[in-house]
């Protein structure tokens, strides 16, 4: 019976997939098609006045860009279920050549800054919850509202030009110095290149779980087993060693595991400030070239990257609460 119910939670999850990919592929390959941006000229460039019309509908027909957006749509699907995601028109590569190199780079500066957020929110919502209604409550609180709000690309130009242009600190962009052979360049090159993307990300990210993990922490103090341990004498750290720790950092791991999406839609705007190349700016210039077969590809990856972050934090909430568990699997 237990193996029944896995399997049918499964198919479900399996099912949701299939279906969200069906629905976002068809609307982003409308959005991309009808877009005023002419992928031909995209592709040729400055040299557009030099091609003659039969030499145009030629790389049209190359590209089956000839074809009605109908078959176009068709073509690609067929393609992609054979595992074929296409060649991109602004790199001149398979698609998943490209989202494989691009998305290595993302990785590591989401993987950083996923880390960072999670440990800085963390340990700001335990130091807020213990001290409710104090002054250092009230500043934390104030940081997390106004980081909540923040637009991630108006941040990542505050820490542009404050750490690269005034103070010189840290590089303008780039994933590593100008003119450098990739195999020359060393690790602390790349670390200091990183450090400023991966900062804007960070900070965007604290808000939630410190507010979270905050009033977690008032609820779990609150609680009768909690005033029955304070009545026994324990306050301060031993206290939230032993009753509000284990409470608090599941439910706040559960949640950072489901913001996989606010992360990656951040990672596209920082990318695009700091010129960082990965995933995200590879998105911005498939949109703005009109690069159809490039733009669903990423789509379709990073919808099955959210997704993922999505299911495992669907799967934490079960193995932190059995009831849910129960639940889910019914």
């Amino acid at each position: 019976m237990q193996l029944k119910r896995v399997s049918l939670y499964v198919i479900k999850k399996t099912l949701k997939l299939v279906s969200l990919l069906i629905a976002i592929s068809v609307l982003s390959f409308l959005l991309v098609s009808y877009s005023p941006i002419d992928p031909i000229q995209s592709y040729i460039g400055a040299d557009m006045v030099r091609v003659s019309p039969e030499q145009r509908d030629n790389i049209a027909a190359y590209w089956g860009l000839d074809d009605s957006k109908t078959e176009q749509f068709l073509n690609w699907s067929k393609a992609v279920l054979q595992g074929n995601l296409g060649t991109s028109l602004i790199y001149r590569a398979p698609v998943a050549d490209v989202i494989a190199e691009r998305f290595l780079a993302s990785l590591i500066l989401m993987g950083i800054a996923w880390l960072m957020s999670g440990f800085i929110g963390f340990i700001l919502g335990i130091i807020s919850g213990i001290q409710e209604g104090s002054w250092v409550d009230r500043i934390i609180k104030g940081y997390c509202f106004i980081l909540a709000s923040t637009p991630a690309f108006w941040l990542a130009l505050l820490c542009l030009m404050l750490f690269s242009v005034s103070l010189g600190w840290f590089p303008v962009g780039l994933a590593s110095p100008a003119g450098i052979l990739t195999e020359d360049v060393t690790w602390l090159e790349r670390a200091k290149h990183l450090v400023l993307p991966a900062l804007t990300l960070s900070i965007i990210g604290v808000a939630n779980v410190a507010l979270h993990t905050r009033q977690k922490l008032i609820e779990v103090l609150g609680s009768e087993y909690a005033r029955f341990a304070k009545a026994k004498g324990e306050t301060g750290f031993l206290l939230l060693w032993r009753h509000g720790l284990r409470n608090i950092s599941l439910p706040a791991v559960s949640l950072h595991f489901a913001s996989f999406g606010e992360l990656f839609g951040g990672a596209v705007l920082a990318e695009q400030v700091f010129s960082y190349p990965g995933l995200g700016q590879a998105v911005v210039q498939a949109g703005l070239g009109g690069d159809i077969p490039l733009l669903l590809g990423i789509v379709l990856f990073s919808t099955l990257f959210v997704f993922a972050g999505n299911l495992l934090a669907d799967l934490l909430y079960q193995f932190i609460d059995p009831r849910m568990r129960k639940e889910e699997l019914q």
